[in-house]
């Protein structure tokens, strides 16, 4: 398998249900948090593409679940990179409750990013940023063909694939 990037998180009360597990919608919460921290950590530039002109848009996003967790499990949320084309990228995502030596999958998930630029009323596909790129080859899924992750031609520019 293919390696992560992964954050840690230790789960709290405000994340959970009136039962006492986790409410579902935190798992998209983390799904987001992760893709920032990996920008944050691995692709800086990319945080200063985003003030300027560059948008990241969510198209899709899903979570399986397999267990519960409650307050105070300790959780690793793994991301890897499952696709990539000239706009877009595919992130899967494995919630894994540490416990103790004990590795245990929670849930699985996926979100698909288009890259867009310019003004909010005329924003348009954009090529992924070759910094991004290169800062997501090391978690490519072997197991699925990605595109190049040096720079992109110009042949479909601005088009989404």
């Amino acid at each position: 398998m293919s390696a992560y990037y992964e954050i840690r998180h230790t789960v709290g009360f405000e994340e959970t249900n009136l039962v006492g597990n986790v409410y579902y919608v935190n798992y998209l919460r983390w799904q987001g948090r992760c893709r920032e921290m990996f920008l944050k950590e691995k692709a800086p530039g990319v945080l200063a593409e985003l003030q300027d002109d560059l948008k990241l848009f969510t198209l899709r996003v899903d979570c399986e679940f397999f267990a519960e967790i409650t307050a105070f499990d300790e959780l690793s949320v793994r991301m890897r990179l499952e696709e990539v084309t000239q706009t877009q990228l595919q992130f899967s995502f494995d919630y894994v409750r540490l416990a103790g030596v004990e590795e245990i999958l929670v849930a699985r998930g996926r979100q698909r990013i288009a890259c867009m630029r310019g003004p909010n009323t005329h924003t348009v596909p954009a090529l992924v940023p070759p910094e991004l790129r290169l800062a997501l080859a090391p978690y490519a899924d072997p197991l699925r063909p990605a595109a190049p992750v040096g720079p992109v031609g110009s042949a479909g520019a601005g088009r989404p694939r």
